[in-house]
This record gives structure tokens, C-alpha cells and sequence, in this order.
């Protein structure tokens, strides 16, 4: 199981980079062709083309966006990316506040090494409250 750590690991390190790097479709590459790409309860994206938009809403928002990785449990059936991002609220209709928040992404990993499917997890109410739309 050691190869397969170091190897998610790895993997997670480039990830993480790529989401700061503000080039969504590096973000995509991470992903298997036909990858799903799920944020809390919200209708996936698919594929890379519809990954890379995902990734490009973020990047808009938030021009200024850092994700750092805060830990990777690694599973029998892949991996749990945990994550911190913040970044500054600039993109359309933007509110110009600061957010910092966390979340996970649980992985499974393809046959060809990349990210078939993650389900990504964050506390959407305290995002909203954190930009100023909800009290």
C-alpha cells in the first residue's frame, strides 16, 4: 500500500498546485476523460470540458485563490483530499470580502491513475456567510 500513499500523495501535491496555478484546465487534468465532479449536493460535472468550467468558477471568483492541502487519507477504494482555500471575493457581482474555508473531496481513483469520480464537501452556509449573503 505504500506505492499506492506515496503515488496519492504525489497525485495530491500536483492537485493542489494546479488549483492555485489559475488554469483551469490544468485542474481537469487530474481528472479521468469521463470523470465526475460532484461540489456538495450540486449537479456533477463531466468529463473535462464541464471539470475545466467548474474549475473556472472558482478561479473567477476568487483571482486571488490559494488551496492548500491539509491532509489525504488514503482508502481501499481511493483517497479523502482535505483542503483549505482563500481568496478574496473579485470576480462578477463579487462582494470583495476575504473567505477562508474547508472542505474534502473523496476520490475514486481510475485505472489510469487519475481521478474518476470526487465528491467534494464544504459548509456552504458558512461560505455564504463569510462573502455577506446570509446573515
Amino acid at each position: 500500500m505504500t506505492d499506492i500513499t506515496d503515488q496519492l500523495r504525489a497525485l495530491a501535491r500536483r492537485y493542489t498546485v494546479a488549483w492555485c496555478s489559475q488554469d483551469p484546465a490544468c485542474v481537469a487534468g487530474f481528472f479521468s476523460a469521463e470523470a465526475r465532479f460532484c461540489v456538495n449536493e450540486g449537479a456533477p460535472a463531466v468529463g473535462r470540458a464541464e471539470i475545466t468550467e467548474l474549475a473556472r468558477g472558482f478561479m473567477t471568483t476568487f483571482p486571488d485563490m490559494v488551496v492548500r492541502m491539509d491532509d489525504l487519507v488514503v482508502r481501499a477504494d481511493g483517497a479523502v483530499y482535505h483542503w483549505t482555500l482563500t481568496g478574496t471575493n473579485r470576480g462578477s457581482n463579487g462582494t470583495g470580502r476575504g473567505v477562508c474555508i474547508s472542505g474534502f473531496e473523496e476520490w475514486t481513483i481510475g485505472s489510469d491513475g487519475l481521478i474518476a469520480r470526487s465528491q467534494g464537501h464544504f459548509d456552504s452556509v458558512d461560505y455564504q456567510r463569510q462573502l455577506g449573503a446570509a446573515p
